[in-house]
């Protein structure tokens, strides 16, 4: 029998299929091929013994957070308590996009903001807007539904963004928990202990634990390079064809930033990711 997993804790994988919810272990094999069943899989399970026996090809995966098969990452993104991340926010965009997953930005807590902050913050939103991202409020529930619906989609950002908050707007039904924001640390306490798939209006959505920094598994300077938008838009224009944007002569991305064409922090950030600051 067949089925996709849409939850793991503690090494028990909750696998729904076409007959039902099945709570299984891995087969031994795994552990000797160096393979872990993650949430998103699509799986062969002996339904008798309750054994996952077959992990079928995935087309992507996250390691943190740890996932499988995913068509959209929503970057539940608070501008807020805690503060808006610039870094963080395209680092995973970065990564989404090496991953081929469609981002979407979904911003949090933007009625803690001063007029002076609106203002600031709508212009880096509305930047990321023309460069080709789709960007959404946490209160814009119809629309975000319509985007998620029939995706396995994985709600990604900081501890205390708002993502649980934001599945249980989505889905009444849910309760999940929420917490409030670490006065101390400045950030979220963890509320969320395990990646689970929950159905939402026909579409598989995904609440992960919190995170404050991830790293570019598996990801070159090239990679990196070529999966921010803007750069990667306008590569080809740059006088060399390998260029890297930091150091060369005649570099059309580094005209654009001194013209304000490119966010100032968007290239702060690419050159802390590829280390050339």
């Amino acid at each position: 029998m067949e089925g996709i997993i849409i939850k793991n804790e503690s090494n028990n994988y909750t696998v729904r299929t076409r007959n039902g919810i099945y709570v299984c272990k891995p087969r031994g094999k795994f552990r000797i091929e160096n393979k872990t069943p993650l949430v998103g899989d699509y799986v062969a399970i002996d339904d008798i013994n309750n054994y996952i026996i077959d992990i079928k090809s995935r087309r992507n995966e996250l390691i943190r957070p740890q996932i499988a098969n995913v068509d959209i990452a929503v970057v539940v993104t608070s501008v807020k308590e805690p503060n808006f991340d610039s870094n963080l926010l395209d680092k995973l965009l970065t990564i989404i996009s090496y991953n081929k997953i469609t981002p979407i930005i979904c911003l949090t807590k933007l009625d803690l903001l001063s007029k002076e902050e609106t203002k600031k913050i709508k212009k880096i939103t509305d930047y990321y807007k023309k460069i080709g991202y789709t960007v959404v409020k946490n209160t814009d529930i119809k629309q975000i539904k319509k985007l998620l619906n029939s995706k396995v989609t994985v709600l990604s950002g900081q501890s205390g963004a708002g993502k649980s908050s934001l599945l249980n707007n989505l889905d009444k039904h849910l309760s999940l928990d929420t917490n409030e924001i670490s006065k101390v640390l400045g950030r979220g306490k963890h509320t969320t202990r395990c990646v689970t798939l929950y159905d939402i209006n026909g579409a598989l959505v995904a609440d992960t634990p919190g995170f404050s920094s991830i790293n570019f598994h598996g990801m070159t300077k090239l990679d990196i390079r070529d999966n921010m938008k803007e750069i990667k838009d306008n590569q080809n224009k740059c006088k060399y064809h390998d260029c890297m944007h930091i150091k060369e002569d005649n570099c059309y991305i580094k005209n654009l930033v001194e013209k304000g064409e490119i966010l100032n922090s968007r290239y702060n950030n690419y050159k802390v990711f590829i280390g050339g600051k």
